[in-house]
């Protein structure tokens, strides 16, 4: 019996994530529970990589109604909030809170990736009859229904797995969540570019909506008996329901938790502003190949995972997470630096080590923050699905914010540039991408000011310590 009981410990002691697990929150549970993750990370590179590039490709859509297209996920984002704040506050028969929103989600997303690749085609013209007006109202609904099923599932995820975790577990939950959605996105992003790439109006209709299907599949195993039914008496389904505004009041009341939303605003903004134009710095300004410049990304999810051990044994020794995420800043200034030097002095190993630094940045800043929100101490009708939902529409909509900037920027500099309206001097190509990245080093030092009080705040209450205690990640 010893020996049984000390081999089983040593097999869950090697296990990635075993610490996660709580009485409350099995491992076997928690990791069904992450695939909501995973579906989420194959829709966030469906609708910002694949279909970005097919619809401006393959189907000669204008980029304008792309960008416009992409951009309805990221104007529903704010209402993350109210998604959280309903969530907390569902009354049903049989007591469920966050499971419903989490099966709605689901089939938003569902309906939403399942009709698209048909609206896109009737978009692009590819139709018995002219019909563009539909295709675009079709295209839209498609990325609507896809954008609010996302949001809400993931934050109404987030929330339950932030209920089910205790308060010594809760934030390496945020580990295991944060590493299933990079590796949601990073298997989609080879999966679904293998399949495309002899690409057919067929082959495109049969990607997508198979990656409905595998979405519903993942999120109903991941839903499936993770809340408990706690049945509510007619009595108690009646009575009045809490306001918004009521439980925002309470909510920012007793937490400085508006500058945790400027400083998760202010840093996602400084960390994404690049997102569409390193490769292309990489490509124009350096001279790199194809081949060359798509290893970033694997630089950048190196860069991640290797911040996310970081947080690992900064959070496992009591490491406050805000003072985290201020190492996380600082290593994205020294990563935009590097990127900005390697023009000058024709550097592709500062390139890419800048590449990857900020990656390692982002991971710390995005960890960190996420999990001061699931640690928040919520008070009066607040609920943790608000704390939440705000960090969630604070973080999606400065990503989207800040890559249309990006490229906005660098476009106009660099018309301006190519004019002579800059002088003789600032005429290079680089121009336009040293703008930007200024820009986000300039967004990253506001974010340390921003960051400051945080450390020292009182107002807002974590666990004693806050602890990943990750030892290991996923293969």
């Amino acid at each position: 019996m010893i020996l049984k009981a000390g081999i089983k410990g040593m097999t869950l002691k090697m296990l990635p994530f075993a610490d996660a697990a709580s009485d409350k929150l099995p491992l076997s549970q928690l990791l069904r529970l992450s695939l909501f993750q995973i579906s989420v990370g194959m829709a966030a590179v469906m609708l910002l990589g694949t279909l970005n590039r097919v619809m401006i490709v393959e189907l000669s859509v204008p980029a304008i109604i792309v960008a416009s297209m992409i951009a309805i996920p990221v104007l529903i984002a704010p209402f993350r909030a109210l998604l959280g704040f309903q969530s907390d506050n569902y009354r049903s028969a049989i007591g469920w809170k966050r499971v419903p929103y989490l099966w709605f989600g689901s089939m938003w997303q569902f309906g939403g990736l399942a009709i698209m690749p048909m609206a896109l085609l009737v978009l692009a013209g590819d139709s018995a009859i002219s019909a563009t007006d539909v295709g675009q109202a079709a295209a839209a609904l498609a990325f609507l229904l896809t954008g609010l099923g996302m949001h809400m599932t993931q934050t109404a995820g987030l929330a339950l797995a932030a209920d089910r975790a205790t308060d010594e577990t809760r934030a390496k939950v945020v580990s295991l969540l944060y590493v299933m959605y990079l590796l949601g996105m990073g298997v989609s992003a080879v999966i679904i570019g293998t399949l495309l790439r002899d690409y057919t109006a067929l082959l495109l209709v049969q990607v997508v909506q198979g990656a409905a299907v595998v979405t519903l599949v993942l999120n109903v195993i991941a839903l499936w008996k993770q809340e408990k039914m706690s049945p509510m008496s007619r009595e108690e389904r009646k009575a009045p329901r809490p306001i918004f505004f009521n439980a925002w009041r309470d909510f920012t009341k007793e937490n400085d938790v508006w500058r945790l939303i400027i400083t998760i605003f202010l840093g996602t903004m400084a960390f994404t502003m690049q997102d569409v134009l390193l490769e292309p710095y990489g490509g124009e300004v350096l001279g790199l190949s194809v081949s060359a410049t798509t290893l970033l990304t694997a630089m950048w999810a190196g860069g991640a995972l290797v911040g996310l051990a970081l947080a690992a044994r900064w959070l496992s020794g009591g490491m406050d997470p805000y003072r985290m995420a201020g190492h996380g800043v600082v290593i994205g200034i020294v990563a935009f630096t590097l990127v900005l030097l390697s023009a000058p002095v024709a550097s592709p190993v500062l390139f890419f080590a800048g590449a990857g630094l900020i990656g390692l940045g982002g991971g710390l800043f995005a960890v960190s923050t996420l999990t001061g929100a699931m640690t928040i101490k919520v008070t009066g009708v607040a609920g943790r699905g608000l704390a939440l939902g705000v960090w969630g529409a604070a973080q999606a909509t400065a990503a989207g914010l800040s890559i249309f900037l990006g490229g906005a920027i660098r476009d106009v500099v660099n018309t301006a540039s190519a004019n002579g309206a800059l002088g003789p001097v600032l005429t290079e190509p680089a121009v336009g991408y040293s703008v930007v990245y200024q820009i986000e080093i300039f967004l990253l030092f506001i974010t340390l000011i921003a960051l400051g009080p945080l450390v020292r705040a009182k107002s807002i209450k974590t666990t004693k310590t806050a602890r990943l205690e990750l030892s290991d990640f996923p293969t």
